[in-house]
């Protein structure tokens, strides 16, 4: 289903006191954007949303690397004013006129491949603005889009004689802020969006920065006030403001650096290794810039800006793409339990040289084809769609921190790992195999191997794919989240779609929302997941936060589930421990939205709590329909859902250093039905550091009109499952 609806109005600048001024409301009326030329011809706007501003006057524009003069041959470079008038001829950001701009109204439905609703509404009125550069004889356009919950913006760059090829040194996009908010951050980092977030007052950020960033596989922070999108802010008088970009192709990611002095953030793009932050040629255009605000934190949750500002799929037949429930052979080596490497004599490893059976095998290596046998039976007794299996090919030995060139070939497996045998016995089973392509950061590697890889994994049975690039990017000087490795990770993605594979992307950069134009992109990774519950553990609040700012791009792959939090206890020199409730664990399959849901515990310990387990087996993942109930960032996030194509709601409800109590009346399920509801929650004596696996289950017959008091302890939670009575 789709309806759409476009109305356009074109005006004509008559005059320059009318064209410096134009102004956007939103279809409600709620937000208004103001755009005009300041006295040097520098293109500016502001936002208010309900009379309050959002965003004081910001300018914008880009800078434009200027060719080095002394690599000219035979053209002397002696005068001072040639110099600033080739500077001049680099600046899009001052000397504009404009030439025309043109308004329009937008409105459709439309229907995702999978996701958090079955119709999503993309409604907007628009602005679109050409600016003419004289001086250069270039011109450039600034399209706006007022949506009820936001704005977006992005620059374009049609083909013309004096503006073709490009070099971008700095785009200098500004949000200037209204006053020292509270920001939910992240340091602004090239290669890594790992880390645990910090709150804290803007005018914080530079103090509380020495503390933020931890180490990590590779990382390269470039500012002591530079922070990463999405960036959740919340105002002293109850506003709430995210800053992210959307449709992030053939550019590079954009951070934000702070002047906390005037409390302005500017975009910073991320370089490639020479420096410089973008190759452009004409027809093109930056990816969106957005501003998502509301008074009220679940609107922010709501907004599907992002999505909307991709364009639509472009895969004509989505047949194959399915939202995936999945075990995997993993969490006993994220624990050091087991290994990814087959044996421990190789100093190194040459593939097609180096001979494994020469070698004696460590006996702790998990991806073996008994192991992962037990994990397909368990995943066919329990219901789920398909098992992941990591460390099963060759060359993991010396895989790590050697920038090694030609490290895996993705399809040559270990000796105890029999490839046609799990193929043969996971069909038997019903059940889907998951591949995983650890790249090691060796880009160029990757992309040589690529089509033999995606062909190996149709020939034995895998339709999805987890990558990896942990580690510094080789060609080596390049940066995770820039140009050069944006486009790669959407080749990637396409090139996947040739071969009808679905992509789980980690290490990648975060999501803009492209999962609406490749919906075989059903996950990644991009921020500190499960995993780092076993490496010292996350934030009690951790996932308070991540539904404002990384799920605002799109799904994560978080990997919840982790029933036995004491890592000790899998492998006892690994003394850290998971901060969390097990009640929790089980809600975060609601509140971390993600079409691609792991249980990332191994078996026995499910074993030891089937009754909460069944929450698990039961969980959809993917939905008709959503419903934000609680919401404040950094403290609770409580989101009921209803399964695609069914009667059946499922609740969640994590919560921060101050737990939660919660009165909720469950109005949104059908009036005259009647529901049994299983309510999965901390016991009263639970606590996620000293009795995480302390839980409840009661059962109760509601309607839409049963009022519940529940309380999740701090760190914890409550899931919930409301079946109707038929």
């Amino acid at each position: 289903m789709k309806t759409r609806k476009t109305f356009a109005f074109v005006a004509l600048c008559c005059c320059a006191l009318w064209a410096n001024a134009q102004k956007l409301t939103s279809p409600d009326g709620n937000l208004v954007m103001d755009f005009s030329l300041n006295q040097k011809g520098a293109p500016v706007y502001e936002l208010t949303f309900k009379n309050k501003p959002v965003i004081k006057p910001s300018t914008l524009g880009l800078e434009l690397k200027r060719e080095d003069p002394e690599k000219r041959i035979g053209f002397e470079w002696t005068e001072r004013k040639d110099k600033e008038r080739v500077d001049e001829k680099m600046n899009l950001m001052t000397g504009f006129k404009v030439r025309e701009t043109h308004t329009s109204t937008f409105d459709e439905t439309w229907r995702p491949v999978w996701g958090e609703e079955s119709e999503i509404r993309n409604h907007y009125n628009e602005l679109e603005v050409t600016l003419d550069q004289p001086e250069n004889d270039r011109y450039i356009v600034i399209r706006f889009r007022l949506f009820n919950d936001g704005l977006g913006f992005r620059y374009e760059f049609p083909q013309q004689p004096n503006l073709n090829y490009f070099v971008i040194k700095e785009e200098h996009t500004q949000f200037a802020m209204t006053g020292d908010h509270t920001a939910f951050w992240i340091p602004g980092d090239y290669d890594t969006q790992e880390y645990d977030y910090t709150t804290s007052r803007l005018s914080e950020i530079r103090e509380k920065m020495k503390t933020a960033v931890t180490e990590n596989s590779s990382q390269f922070v470039f500012s002591p006030t530079g922070v990463q999108t999405a960036l959740m802010m919340k105002t002293d008088d109850g506003l709430y403001i995210n800053l992210h970009e959307a449709a992030l192709v053939d550019y590079a990611c954009m951070s934000l650096n702070l002047d906390d002095k005037n409390m302005v953030f500017e975009s910073w793009l991320t370089p490639d290794a020479k420096g410089d932050k973008g190759y452009m040629q004409t027809p093109c255009n930056s990816p969106w810039r957005t501003v998502i605000v509301s008074d009220d934190a679940r609107n922010i949750l709501a907004s599907r800006i992002t999505l909307n500002l991709n364009e639509p799929c472009k895969i004509e037949d989505t047949s194959w793409i399915h939202p995936v429930k999945y075990v995997g052979v993993w969490w006993d080596m994220i624990t050091n339990k087991g290994t990814w490497a087959y044996t421990d004599e190789l100093p190194s490893v040459k593939l097609g040289v180096t001979d494994y059976s020469q070698t004696k095998p460590n006996g702790k290596h998990s991806a073996n084809t008994a192991n992962v046998k037990r994990y397909i039976d368990f995943a066919a007794k329990h219901g789920f769609n398909a098992v992941l299996v990591e460390g099963w090919n060759q060359g993991w030995e010396d895989w790590f921190g050697k920038s090694k060139d030609y490290v895996f070939d993705f399809v040559t497996p270990y000796p105890d790992f029999d490839v046609q045998e799990i193929h043969r016995y996971a069909a038997s089973k019903g059940i889907e195999m998951m591949m995983h392509h650890e790249t090691s950061a060796s880009v160029r590697n990757y992309e040589r191997h690529l089509d033999k890889a995606y062909q190996f994994m149709v020939d034995n049975g895998y339709n999805s794919v987890k990558s990896g690039y942990v580690g510094d990017i080789i060609p080596r000087g390049e940066h995770h989240y820039g140009q050069w490795m944006v486009n790669h990770y959407l080749y990637a993605v396409k090139k996947a779609a040739d071969y009808r594979i679905m992509v789980n992307a980690h290490e990648a950069v975060r999501p803009t929302g492209l999962c609406r134009t490749y919906p075989n992109l059903i996950g990644n990774e991009s921020a500190r997941g499960t995993e780092y519950e076993s490496f010292g553990g996350n934030n009690v609040n951790h996932t308070t936060i991540l539904p404002f700012t990384r799920l605002i791009g799109g799904p994560m792959d978080y990997t919840p589930g982790i029933f036995e939090p004491d890592c000790s206890k899998m492998n006892p020199n690994n003394k850290s421990h998971a901060r969390t409730t097990l009640a929790r664990q089980l809600a975060l399959y609601v509140t971390m939205y993600s079409p691609l849901q792991m249980a990332a515990d191994v078996p026995e310990n499910y074993e030891r709590f089937m009754d909460a387990f069944q929450f698990i087996k039961d969980v959809a993942v993917d939905w008709d329909e959503t419903k934000y109930l609680e919401a404040e960032p950094g403290e609770f996030v409580t989101i009921a859902r209803r399964a695609k194509g069914t009667t059946d709601w499922y609740v969640g409800c994590t919560a921060g250093y101050n737990g939660h109590e919660s009165k909720l009346t469950l109005d949104f399920l059908e009036p005259g039905k009647k529901y049994e509801a299983v309510i999965y929650a901390d016991a009263k004596d639970a606590s996620w550091d000293k009795n995480p696996q302390a839980y409840t289950i009661t059962k109760k017959k509601v309607t839409n009109k049963t009022k519940l008091n529940l309380k999740a302890a701090v760190g914890g939670g409550y899931a919930i499952s409301i079946k109707e009575i038929k």
